[in-house]
């Protein structure tokens, strides 16, 4: 039974390192909002909504009642993890095609999103912020 449970713990980790590479190497739309981009917070964590399309962006600002189109900027799923979620400064993950069937999350979590918008444990607050601290 544990050598199954590895097993799906590998598979699991297997897939979930295929759809953050994939991610990462993918060009995003990030909607645009009063300057900055377009965020939500839901259960005490901020969300970056980021889109593969535009149409499927467009279907998310209608279902929000927010008109056809809203401004957006292109950047790659890698510079929107390394640099546009460390710049946000807060527990950070990112929505992917929200309101559609293939809606993903990238949780706030470490080895995802940077250290300093990771979300940590009690046990992991030593003082210490980023990639430096160890668990």
């Amino acid at each position: 039974m544990l050598s199954e449970d590895v097993e799906d713990a590998d598979t699991a980790l297997a897939q979930v390192q295929a759809v953050l590479g994939e991610f990462r190497r993918s060009l995003m739309l990030v909607p645009i909002r009063d300057g900055g981009i377009l965020t939500g917070d839901q259960g005490g964590l901020r969300w970056v909504y980021a889109f593969t399309d535009l149409d499927t962006l467009t279907a998310f600002a209608q279902m929000r009642g927010e008109g056809g189109r809203w401004e957006f900027r292109r950047v790659y799923g890698a510079r929107l993890l390394d640099e546009t979620l460390a710049e946000i400064g807060v527990p950070c993950g990112v929505a992917v095609d929200v309101g559609s069937e293939g809606a993903f999350l990238l949780p706030p979590a470490q080895g995802i999103v940077p250290g300093h918008v990771a979300v940590t444990d009690d046990a992991d607050q030593s003082g210490q912020s980023g990639q430096g601290a160890s668990s």
